[in-house]
């Protein structure tokens, strides 16, 4: 049975750049088993709201819970992740003690229109998960120039990219194959 994977994309926008970067490693990873999980609409972490915390965020806690790893697709917003995401790793990091993210193998790609592909997303964001113990692909993917990257219909049309993404989907399968529990 193929491992699971929470995949957790840090733009909301209609036509994200992240979003077809995702669906592009997707398609190059029949070995694992892909499952978007939304994070748009989890209500700001407020601890107060832990008593009886939202639907949408026992939804979202659910969704990573069922998976053997997450992949995290991000832009970069100023320089850090964005706050779509950034609310997602509170809410699914709490109550204390009870991450729904703890051990889980989790690999990072960030993509942008910039040269240097969302390098400071991808390094905070890195950094989150070291504290959350979520053992993280050692290979770094920064996807720079992503509007070139896709025609139209959002498909992507460049080789080397695809290429690219193929390497990054094989490491990150062998990982969460190693550090699945």
């Amino acid at each position: 049975m193929p491992r699971t994977v929470a995949v957790l994309v840090g733009s909301l926008r209609t036509d994200s750049l992240n979003r077809k970067v995702a669906n592009a490693l997707v398609a190059e990873a029949p070995q694992l088993q892909f499952r978007f999980a939304a994070i748009g609409d989890l209500p700001f972490f407020n601890q107060d709201l832990e008593a009886t915390p939202p639907a949408q965020w026992t939804r979202f806690r659910d969704e990573v819970r069922a998976a053997d790893a997450v992949l995290w697709v991000t832009p970069e917003y100023n320089r850090s992740v964005p706050g779509v995401l950034k609310n997602a790793l509170d809410v699914g990091s709490r109550p204390y003690g009870q991450s729904v993210f703890n051990g889980k193998p989790a690999a990072v790609i960030s993509a942008s229109m910039g040269a240097i592909g969302g390098f400071g997303a991808n390094h905070h964001l890195r950094q989150s998960l070291a504290f959350l113990n979520m053992p993280t692909l050692p290979s770094e993917a920064y996807i720079g120039a992503a509007h070139t990257l896709f025609d139209e219909s959002g498909k992507l049309k460049n080789e080397d990219t695809r290429k690219f993404l193929t390497g990054f989907a094989q490491a990150f399968a062998a990982w969460v194959e190693k550090h699945a529990a």
